[in-house]
């Protein structure tokens, strides 16, 4: 007898596309879905909670009716009571909305708060741009590799 829980049926997908990212499809949906830059477990966990995904499946059967659905939960998360302290973007600078940003929205706005600290001449946005630690992390003696070290001798 053949153990069947190694063999992938014709539905199985190796590689799915969900929100513009390859996502693995050997992975179970949770996991897979963590790939995506910006969800991370527990978002991962309640999306499938909310768009009714069994967590123990790989490789999504339905994939196209799914993954409409979790990129619609992931863009809409308020609609299905996905509670505001759990999105990634709270009280957004520009139009004061809560929301789950993902893949190049994320990189967008992380660049645009930094470019907006920067125009401002804030204290972060100063280390920033002098590639300083930012946090208030003592840089005395730490974090010397990789800058340029040192006093060239006069000859």
């Amino acid at each position: 007898m053949v153990d069947r829980s190694l063999m992938a049926n014709e539905e199985f997908q190796h590689i799915l596309r969900v929100l513009n990212t390859n996502v693995d499809g050997k992975q179970k949906i949770m996991f897979a879905l963590t790939s995506i830059k910006g969800i991370g477990r527990r978002f991962a966990n309640i999306v499938c909670k909310k768009a009714d995904v069994d967590m123990n499946k790989r490789g999504l059967v339905n994939y196209l009716l799914l993954s409409w659905r979790i990129s619609f939960i992931v863009a809409n998360p308020r609609q299905f009571k996905i509670p505001d302290w759990f999105l990634n973007r709270k009280k957004d600078y520009k139009d004061g909305r809560y929301s789950q940003v993902v893949s190049n929205a994320l990189d967008m706005k992380l660049r645009d708060d930094l470019e907006r600290l920067k125009k401002i001449r804030n204290h972060r946005g100063l280390r920033h741009s002098w590639g300083l630690r930012v946090r208030g992390q003592h840089t005395k003696t730490t974090g010397r590799r990789g800058k340029t070290v040192g006093v060239s001798m006069k000859r």
